[in-house]
C-alpha cells in the first residue's frame, strides 16, 4: 500500500536506522526444526498468498520456484524441500509493528452527515509545492471543481486516512470505493502523537492512534488546530482494479492478506518471499507470511510491519502492536548458500 505505516503515524515516535556498512549483516541458515511453531501452521494458507504474488517476482530462481509450487498437493513439504530458513541481521533487535486499511463510511454526494470531501489532486499541485493542510481547509480552495471522490462523515477519520494513503469508503447501500494514493501537497509530515508529547499532554508510551482520535474529538476546537498542525494532505484516487472484498493493494500491485503479508525493507528481505514470523509480546504470533509490501517507516533487515485487515478493529489490533520478536526469510536453496561465507557453507 502507498502509505505510511503505523508506525510512522505516531510521529516518529519508535525510530530505527537502516545499517550503513555491509560488514554489519550477517546470514545464518537455520533449521526448520528451528523454527518455533512450524509445524503447527497453515501452510496451505501461506502458499496460497505466495502464489499471488510469486509470479512478478523478477529472478530465474523464483519463477521456477512458483511454477513448482502451483503444482504442489503438499504445501509443507514444498517450502522444506526447495527453500532453506535464513536469518538475516544487521545489528538491531527485532521489532515489529501493525498496519491496516481504514474503513470510512461516506457517501457519492455531500449531506448534513457527510460533510468532509475526499480529494483528487488538482493539477496545479502535480509539479511542486501546492497549499498547506491549513490553508486548503481554511480557503477551500478545491471545493466545486468536480475534485471530491466521495464525502464521509468523520473529519478525523478522514485525517488518518490520508496518514495511512489508503482505505476504503461504505456507501449507504453496502457498496464500498476503495481509494488509494493519488499524491500531495509536498509539505513535510509533523506528528501530530509527537506534539502531544511536546504539550505534556501524554507520555510517550501512552499515544496511539486511538488515544488521538478520542482526544481530537473531546476537545474539537483545539483538536482541529492539532491536525493542522501536520501541513501535510494527501490526494486519492479511486482503485477499481481490486474487489472490495479483497485486501489492499500492496507494493507488488497485487492484494495483500489479513495476518498473512507483511512490510519489509527490501534491500534485506526480496518482495515476494516467505517469511517466517515469531512475534513475541503480549499475543504470540507464530506464522508463515509474505513479503508483499514497503513502508516508509519499515528500515532494517529485523523489522516487519504485519497486515492486520480492513476497519477498526484491525486498526486496534494494529495499533497496540509493537513487539520484539524474531524473523526468517525463506531463501531458495542455492540463493541461500551463496549469502555464507565461503568457511561456513
Amino acid at each position: 500500500m502507498k502509505r505510511f505505516l503505523l508506525a510512522a503515524i505516531l510521529a516518529g515516535l519508535t525510530m530505527t536506522r537502516a545499517a550503513d556498512a555491509a560488514e554489519e549483516i550477517r546470514h545464518r541458515i537455520v533449521d526448520f526444526s528451528d523454527l518455533d511453531g512450524w509445524h503447527e501452521d497453515d501452510h496451505a494458507a501461506a502458499l496460497s498468498v505466495f502464489l499471488n504474488t510469486c509470479a512478478d517476482m523478477k529472478t530465474l530462481e523464483w519463477r521456477s520456484l512458483c511454477r513448482a509450487a502451483a503444482e504442489q498437493k503438499n504445501a509443507k513439504a514444498f517450502f522444506e524441500l526447495f527453500f532453506r530458513p535464513v536469518e538475516i541481521s544487521d545489528g538491531k533487535p527485532m521489532l515489529f509493528t501493525g498496519y491496516f486499511e481504514p474503513e470510512l463510511s461516506g457517501d457519492i454526494k455531500p449531506s448534513a452527515r457527510y460533510r468532509f470531501p475526499v480529494y483528487r489532486q488538482p493539477p496545479e499541485a502535480r509539479d511542486g509545492r501546492f497549499l498547506s493542510r491549513r490553508e486548503i481547509e481554511e480557503t477551500n480552495v478545491l471545493a466545486g471543481r468536480g475534485l471530491e471522490i466521495a464525502w464521509v462523515d468523520d473529519a478525523v477519520e478522514l485525517f488518518f486516512l490520508q496518514v495511512q494513503g489508503s482505505g476504503r469508503i461504505k456507501l449507504p447501500d453496502g457498496r464500498f470505493i476503495r481509494v488509494g494514493y493519488g499524491g500531495k501537497n509536498g509539505h513535510e509530515y509533523r506528528s501530530v502523537g509527537r506534539e502531544l508529547v511536546r504539550r505534556g499532554v501524554y507520555n510517550v508510551h501512552q499515544v496511539s492512534a486511538q488515544v488521538i482520535k478520542n482526544w481530537v474529538r473531546r476537545n474539537p476546537v483545539e483538536g482541529l488546530e492539532l491536525l493542522r498542525h501536520n501541513p501535510s494532505y494527501v490526494f486519492f484516487r479511486e482503485v477499481n482494479e481490486v474487489p472490495a472484498e479483497l485486501g489492499p493493494l500492496g507494493a507488488m500491485n497485487r492484494s495483500i492478506t489479513t495476518l498473512r503479508s507483511i512490510a519489509v525493507d527490501p534491500r534485506y528481505t526480496p518482495l515476494g518471499a516467505p517469511v517466517w514470523v515469531e512475534k513475541d509480546g503480549e499475543s504470540k504470533i507464530r506464522s508463515l507470511m509474505i513479503a508483499q509490501d514497503t513502508g516508509s517507516a519499515i528500515k532494517g533487515a529485523q523489522r516487519a510491519d504485519i497486515f492486520f485487515g480492513t476497519g477498526d478493529a484491525a486498526g486496534r489490533e494494529a495499533g497496540r502492536l509493537k513487539d520484539p520478536g524474531r524473523m526468517v526469510v525463506l531463501m531458495p536453496i542455492q540463493t541461500a548458500y551463496a549469502h555464507l561465507p565461503v568457511d561456513a557453507q
